[in-house]
């Protein structure tokens, strides 16, 4: 009984095992059938999409001119793309750039770029709406004083020396504040000329926070997931640190050593955070360098302040040579070019890791900028009152002198009237405005010509010496002193956003500021391109431009904000000059706004202007905002390290 029931179950298991091999082969065949009928019909549509190229069928002809019409608009569409990419301002070269020096080097280039547009745009405001009106509907030249150049000043007004300190007929033209007048209305047009320059000054800034802004948070979308953070550090540093722009083999080279160097120093990184040696002396040697900088950084500030107040001296005197009338731009420009070095130099005393030193460099750069500058403007407010005081007495002197000139006289019994004067002889004020709009353009102007002799010699110079000397010289001239320059990005970045700060600050007072601007930043862009590709080398250590984008535009939102904060002072408080610029005769430059609702607009609406310009409104709300943004940002960030934390434990629950 048992042997039958064993030959039962084996005859079952059989059967079981012969069902099931029938089973899979009914199913491999079904699937194999459909596989077979997927590639029929794919064979069948591919015959029917190709029949006229394949020489059947009757629509052949018409076939072959959808294959052509299709391959020259693909030809078209990429022919398009290159079109819009070399519509693109100056990519080429700046691809040309990339290609030699990494993408590091051509972020300066992109900022440059980007620095140009946006003066553009300013400039096209400043002169489509303030400069181009008052040219063509305003009173011409020598209508009035404001507009004539005095009459003992004439006989060198367009001496070459005088235009070149931006006097004699530079100084009474549409460059500067002082050459607008007053009138509410100009033209047949009855265009507001003192209104739109108010509106332009005050939009100059409105735009370019804008513009800054979202140029952030679009830097912010595109570098979101670099993953900078200590996370896989290692694998970061394999997978995502080469710059595949790179298209010369030295610059390889260069990145090739710049990630060995990398990995080195991230080992160095993990074995010196077990170590304390000489922590003591190496905190006494970062303190030193600390108070050395700032004993410079307060240098600086002294001696720019003692210029300033030397060449108030100088003003009242005559027959002053160059460097007494440029003394106050030349010490600003040597000073940005001689600390920045020397602070690199006591720096090496903190022996900090690189990419520390250089945010500390870059900090102390901004400091030593950020301190002369406002140093200059503090200096600056104190001619600026000194003129206050001068103007005052002068507008009394005036007052006194036309009231004697045009009161009646009798001669022989007959009252007559004297004949008006001459626009040259009218006693006028020192016009506060145009001199510091004038300071302003000496010192951009200056900072041009500094940085320009400074790449000749600098680096074209130092190349020319290099490549043609080193074959008869004691020693290796490339490999030693003096070598060829690299290209010093973070000094370059930090020219163009203090000198984009004085633009800001300076455009209110001249506004053919911004037109020099705009010159300046074209030929930068070719000048520095050329200066790069003939006189210096690839970095050591090429960084990519991505991490660093975010941080000089916060640096140029910071000097955006410093720089609104002098114009709104004088906007607010001081009193513009009586007898020059769009605003004299009324007691603030912001009354022209009040002038112009209260004659404009009905009654109410002055009312809800001036309850909403209260100060004990505006600063609460202001307030109000920037708590709200704080917490919302604060709220992302931590949903961020929420979702980090998430994926962390996903990856550990799967590996």
């Amino acid at each position: 009984w048992e042997q039958l029931k064993e030959e039962e179950e084996e005859e079952e298991t059989v059967d079981d095992k012969f069902l099931f091999y029938i089973s899979n082969i009914y199913i491999y065949i079904f699937f194999f059938s459909f596989h077979i009928n997927f590639c029929f019909r794919e064979a069948q549509t591919f015959v029917e999409k190709f029949e006229g190229a394949l020489g059947k069928g009757k629509g052949r002809k018409f076939y072959a001119y959808k294959v052509m019409m299709t391959k020259k608009w693909i030809k078209f569409k990429r022919d398009f793309e290159n079109f819009k990419t070399a519509c693109i301002p100056w990519e080429m070269k700046i691809k040309e750039v990339e290609s030699h020096f990494g993408s590091s080097v051509a972020s300066y280039f992109i900022f440059l770029r980007w620095m140009y547009g946006m003066n553009l745009v300013l400039f096209g405001l400043t002169f489509g709406l303030v400069v181009i009106p008052e040219i063509l509907m305003g009173l011409p030249y020598g209508s009035i004083s404001r507009k004539t150049v005095p009459r003992d000043e004439q006989d060198t007004a367009m001496d070459f020396s005088t235009l070149w300190d931006f006097n004699g007929y530079a100084k009474y033209s549409v460059l500067f504040y002082g050459y607008y007048n007053n009138q509410r209305t100009i033209g047949f047009l009855k265009y507001r000329l003192p209104l739109a320059y108010f509106m332009v000054g005050i939009g100059t800034f409105g735009y370019s926070l804008m513009v800054v802004i979202q140029t952030m948070a679009k830097n912010a979308d595109e570098t979101g997931g670099d993953g900078e953070d200590n996370d896989f550090n290692f694998c970061w540093k394999m997978f995502t640190s080469w710059d595949y722009l790179i298209g010369n083999s030295e610059t390889a080279d260069n990145k090739f050593a710049s990630i060995t160097t990398s990995f080195k120093e991230s080992i160095v990184d993990e074995e010196e955070n077990q170590k304390d040696e000489n922590i003591h002396l190496r905190r006494f040697l970062r303190v030193l360098a600390n108070v050395l900088i700032l004993c410079g950084l307060g240098g600086s500030g002294y001696l720019i302040y003692f210029v300033v107040k030397r060449s108030q001296k100088f003003a009242t005197m005559d027959d002053l040579g160059w460097y007494e009338k440029n003394e106050v731009e030349i010490v600003m420009s040597l000073l940005g070019l001689v600390c920045p070095p020397l602070f690199e130099t006591i720096a090496e005393l903190e022996d900090y890791h690189p990419r520390i030193a250089l945010k500390w460099q870059l900090g102390r750069i901004f400091a030593l900028f950020l301190g002369n500058l406002y140093t200059f403007l503090f200096a600056l407010i104190d001619e600026v009152n000194q003129k206050l005081e001068e103007e005052e007495n002068i507008k009394n002197m005036t007052a006194i002198a036309l009231n004697l000139y045009y009161a009646n006289v009798t001669l022989n019994g007959t009252e007559v009237t004297p004949p008006p004067i001459d626009p040259a002889d009218v006693i006028r004020g020192p016009c506060w405005e145009t001199t510091v709009g004038i300071e302003f353009v000496k010192l951009t102007v200056s900072d041009i010509q500094v940085t320009y002799i400074t790449i000749l010699v600098g680096d074209f110079l130092r190349a020319v010496i290099v490549r043609f000397l080193n074959y008869c010289w004691c020693w290796d001239l490339e490999a030693g002193f003096p070598s060829y320059a690299e290209f010093d990005i973070s000094g370059n970045v930090l020219g163009l956003i203090f000198n984009q700060g004085m633009i800001w600050m300076g455009a209110f007072y001249a506004p053919g500021l911004v037109g020099i601007n705009v010159l300046r930043l074209l030929t930068s862009m070719y000048y520095q391109s050329w200066a790069v590709m003939s006189s210096n080398v690839p970095h050591e250590r090429v960084f990519k431009a991505s991490k660093s984008n975010n941080f000089y535009m916060g640096l140029l939102l910071l000097i955006l904000f410093l720089s609104l904060l002098p114009v709104v002072y004088t906007i607010m408080t001081l009193p513009p000059s009586f007898d020059c610029g769009p605003f004299s005769g009324k007691p603030r430059m912001f009354e022209v706004i009040m002038e112009t609702i209260k004659l404009d607009f009905p009654a109410f609406v002055g009312k809800l202007f001036s309850y909403a310009a209260n100060p004990g409104l505006i600063i609460p709300a202001v307030l109000l905002a920037i708590y709200y943004l704080n917490a919302v940002s604060k709220a992302y960030m931590n949903s961020n390290m929420e979702l980090k934390k998430k994926m962390q434990m996903v990856c550990t629950e799967q590996y």
